[in-house]
């Protein structure tokens, strides 16, 4: 299977045709393209998010390379002002729930999750003189570890907005729970230390990071 067309099958295999179509339905849509359905849509929105394209142009310049049929940008833009909101919501909402129970049947976690992000807060450069961020602003950065059992923050360390997101990740590790970080957080040197110590991780890998897999 191309890598680039993973995420749409994916899809296909959580949302069946039927599926979508009833929620179409429900909506009172009607989609009368043949070539750029609700489903192409959906795909597009899928990769453009999972590969960052820049616009409808950019995403309809390259869509052939991941796995989708010839268009113009236009056509992307047409379609996705006439699809109502409700029709997205709704999609979101079953995968959402249909993760969530085969999550639930097949990984079972033996541990509670502890999921680790920052988020950087900024003022006017006179407000914090002592936390110098970009030009004329002044900022602080917020590393936060989550529960999503309890659904609030566990722990919460602050620093200034330039410190970088991986120190900071080593005050928040914690055996007892899986890690679940983004690239942020990510080296490999850190990873084979959780491995040593037992720390169960999810971890993002950085897109320049090759897996080479040693033959016998």
């Amino acid at each position: 299977m191309n890598k680039h067309t993973t995420l749409p099958n994916l899809m296909q295999k959580m949302v069946s045709d039927e599926d979508l179509q009833s929620m179409i339905e429900a909506v009172g849509y009607h989609d009368t393209s043949r070539t750029f359905t609700v489903r192409t849509l959906v795909d597009f929105f899928l990769l453009a998010a999972l590969h960052e394209w820049k616009s409808f142009r950019h995403g309809a310049d390259v869509a052939k390379m991941y796995g989708l049929s010839t268009f113009h940008y236009s056509t992307v833009s047409k379609k996705a002002k006439e699809v109502p909101y409700e029709v997205m919501k709704r999609l979101f909402a079953l995968v959402v729930s249909t993760c969530n129970r085969q999550t639930r049947r097949s990984l079972r976690f033996p541990k509670a999750l502890r999921v680790v992000d920052s988020t950087t807060v900024t003022v006017g450069k006179n407000r914090l003189t002592w936390a110098p961020y970009h030009g004329e602003r002044s900022g602080v950065n917020m590393h936060v570890a989550y529960s999503p059992e309890q659904q609030m923050p566990s722990d919460i360390v602050e620093t200034v907005g330039l410190r970088h997101d991986g120190p900071v990740g080593e005050q928040l590790t914690d055996v007892p729970s899986v890690l679940v970080e983004d690239r942020a957080y990510f080296k490999i040197e850190r990873l084979d230390r959780f491995v040593e110590q037992k720390q169960p991780f999810v971890i993002r890998m950085k897109d320049n990071v090759e897996i080479h897999q040693k033959r016998a």
